[in-house]
């Protein structure tokens, strides 16, 4: 059978160093994890295949990172996946050498997610969905971007907000997670959720993903402004995973233009495609050779990667057309100069994806 292994930040200093081990002597034909897999102290000679899951919560450089594991001139496959494509992913689907496959349906059973925003004062609203949530048998998740409360914000955090959601429903089971909590009393928690113990889970973003929990329909997002398009969209899946239909209400508090154009998407859209689209006209496309993964792109004077998406198609094929004809441009000098004084050391990155 495969030989298969697990590398987390939470398991032990020596069953880290244990795979380390097994992985550099290439003992192993499976290895599973999470950012510790990137480490500078970890190698993968014979890396051959490289699955990010969750694409957007890893950076350019960790992508790269992994990737360049791989020893003795193997150039490893790269499959990465996501259920919303961060905009400088998207954009490279279009200008890009990124081959791209499409799910544009939900799995079979799942239903489909209501979302409304509300704003400041509508509370009333939020008691009233979580009473008729929880009087039918249901979860409820109430999430938060913060974990405590500075000087600096007037974000309600979730560690302040607990006690408050418990003195308001006392007859409910309440449960707190956050990213500070240990990974031990984090996971007890979880299956508390899963198991059904729990009537309502207040959260930060660790529920963002990696969390099925069919009986929760409802999640109520504090602070929605402050959140990315990304993020709503991947915290709206998290319910709806079961037989009953989910509803995701936005609560915001002080918007700007840019957070209204992301709540506006999520109310027009559950399609992650839509999702990603409207995260490039609102943020930009990132740089193509760089790290950023959003924002305004210097390298395009002229062309507008969703006016001119057809032009740029063409673009695309003519210039894959002259590296497979001249892999190294060694017959167009020029051409070769050109690419180099523009893009230097960031041409490394375009293939990371």
């Amino acid at each position: 059978g495969l030989r298969v292994d697990l590398l987390v930040a939470s398991r032990s200093r020596a069953e880290r160093e244990a795979v380390h081990a097994k992985l550099a002597r290439a003992e192993l034909d499976l290895v599973i994890g999470t950012h510790a897999l990137v480490q500078d102290d970890v190698r993968i000679p014979r890396l051959s295949v490289a699955v990010v899951d969750e694409q957007h919560r890893f950076g350019v450089l960790q992508r790269k990172a992994l990737a360049a594991k791989a020893e003795d001139g193997l150039v490893p496959h790269m499959l990465v996946m996501t259920a919303t494509p961060i905009p400088r992913t998207l954009a490279l689907t279009l200008y890009g050498d990124l081959d791209v496959s499409v799910i544009d349906e939900l799995p079979p059973g799942r239903m489909p997610v209501a979302t409304h925003v509300l704003r400041e004062g509508e509370g009333r609203r939020v008691v009233e969905q979580i009473r008729a949530a929880t009087k039918r048998g249901e979860q409820v998740y109430v999430v938060y971007p913060l974990v405590e409360e500075t000087e600096k914000t007037d974000l309600r955090a979730a560690t302040e907000s607990t006690e408050r959601i418990r003195r308001a429903f006392p007859e409910l089971t309440v449960d707190l997670v956050h990213g500070r909590l240990d990974a031990a009393a984090r996971a007890e928690a979880m299956v508390r959720f899963e198991r059904g113990e729990t009537d309502l889970l207040v959260s930060t973003t660790v529920i963002e993903v990696g969390v099925d929990v069919a009986r929760a329909t409802l999640i109520v997002v504090e602070h929605a402004e402050r959140f990315g398009l990304a993020q709503l969209h991947q915290l709206r899946g998290r319910v709806g995973r079961g037989e009953q239909p989910g509803t995701c209400l936005l609560v915001a508090r002080g918007v700007s233009e840019e957070s209204e154009a992301r709540l506006a998407a999520m109310l027009a859209t559950t399609d992650g495609f839509a999702i990603a689209d409207a995260d490039l006209r609102i943020r930009g496309p990132g740089e193509f050779l760089g790290t950023r993964q959003s924002g305004k792109l210097p390298d395009l004077f002229v062309a507008d990667l969703l006016r001119d998406a057809r032009l740029i198609a063409t673009a695309r094929e003519a210039a894959l057309a002259t590296v497979r004809a001249d892999p190294g441009l060694a017959d167009q000098p020029a051409l070769r100069r050109a690419v180099e004084q523009r893009f230097g050391e960031r041409l490394s990155l375009i293939r990371v994806g």
